[in-house]
C-alpha cells in the first residue's frame, strides 16, 4: 500500500492566542492534502477524474498534540481506508518524523457538479485509489 505525503506550509495566520495551529486550521491543512492526492490521478491529461467535484460528507479528528508556528512545512500523510460504490473514506496523520499531532479522517463523496447529484466512483478512480488502499484497515472496517 502507498502513502501519499503532502508537504504542507504553515502561515504566521494559522495561530490561535495560544501560540499554536487553531484546531480549525488542522481542517485545512487537511484539504489541501486530499486535493493534492486526488488531483495526481490523471495529471496533464484530459482525465475527468476527481474534476467533477467532490464532497465532504464526514469529518472525524483527533487533536494529539499542539503544533506552534515554525518555518518548515508539517507533513500529511494520507492513505485510503475505504472504497464504496459512491464514497471513500482517506485517514491522515499529521506529523513529523517524531510525532503526530492529528489523526483524522473524512468521507468523500463525488458529485456531478452540473448534476449537482452525487455520483459513482468511476472504473479509473477505483483502480487509482486501490494503490492507496491499506488492507489491514479496510477489512476491520
Amino acid at each position: 500500500m502507498a502513502r501519499h505525503l503532502y508537504s504542507c506550509p504553515m502561515r504566521w495566520s494559522d495561530m490561535d492566542a495560544f501560540g499554536h495551529v487553531n484546531n480549525v486550521v488542522f481542517i485545512r491543512y487537511l484539504e489541501e492534502a486530499r486535493i493534492d492526492f486526488m488531483f495526481r490521478l490523471a495529471p496533464g491529461t484530459d482525465s475527468p477524474s476527481f474534476s467533477g467535484g467532490s464532497v465532504v460528507a464526514r469529518h472525524e479528528i483527533d487533536y494529539k498534540l499542539p503544533l506552534v508556528h515554525r518555518h518548515e512545512p508539517v507533513d500529511v500523510e494520507l492513505w485510503v481506508t475505504k472504497i464504496g460504490a459512491a464514497a471513500l473514506t482517506i485517514a491522515y496523520e499529521i506529523k513529523d518524523e517524531d510525532q503526530v499531532y492529528v489523526r483524522a479522517s473524512t468521507i468523500i463523496v463525488p458529485y456531478d457538479l452540473k448534476a449537482g447529484r452525487p455520483r459513482r466512483i468511476t472504473a479509473e478512480e477505483k483502480s487509482f485509489l486501490l494503490a492507496y488502499l491499506d488492507d489491514a484497515e479496510a477489512l476491520a472496517a
